[in-house]
């Protein structure tokens, strides 16, 4: 691995690190990521797919997750229709369809086919509903978290050239003025 490689590697994982620990996830939990490699290399979405690029990001923010103990879930471009690839044992742990398709780096996106590649038992599922997630390059997670999704800020605020925001979710609040709650969900 290059030393820029090997940068990136390490601004991904000390970024997923960083979520991970804010949100504050159980062992099980989802994570849910999303990666333009081009923005991640200093082009416009979707103009500079990069397997390297992606090996590299995904490397890290991999090795976090498994720290973690927490499921890795890779968003998939738009060409999949956001589509998302974890390991297999999560997709069933959480009930989630599982359908048919191999991403590529055109088709899928590279991270995705990195993710793909690295898991043990790769599964593509289309919806999932993720506990916390990071969106690296601005390309939209939000439809794959759970219902009420709370920012996260954290010091790493780019990974190469990408931008990178982060949000953990929490349990709706029912019940309105007359409920209490449990602040350990908050």
């Amino acid at each position: 691995m290059t030393e820029e490689m090997t940068i990136i590697s390490m601004e991904a994982y000390r970024a997923a690190k960083e979520v991970l620990e804010a949100a504050k996830l159980q062992a099980g939990a989802l994570f849910v990521v999303g990666c333009s490699t081009s923005e991640v290399g200093g082009a416009g979405i979707g103009t500079f797919s990069s397997p390297e690029l992606a090996e590299a990001v995904f490397g890290g923010i991999y090795q976090a997750a498994q720290e973690a103990s927490v499921y890795l879930a890779a968003q998939c471009c738009e060409h999949l229709n956001r589509a998302l690839i974890l390991e297999k044992e999560a997709a069933d742990r959480y009930g989630y369809e599982i359908v048919n398709v191999v991403p590529q780096p055109k088709a899928g996106g590279s991270f995705a086919t990195a993710a793909y590649k690295a898991f043990e038992h790769p599964a593509a599922v289309e919806h999932i509903k993720a506990h916390a997630g990071m969106d690296i390059g601005d390309t939209l997670i939000g439809m794959h978290l759970r219902d009420v999704a709370v920012p996260l800020r954290i010091r790493t605020k780019q990974i190469g050239d990408a931008h990178v925001v982060c949000a953990r979710t929490r349990p709706k609040y029912i019940g309105g003025g007359r409920a209490a709650y449990d602040e350990g969900l908050l």
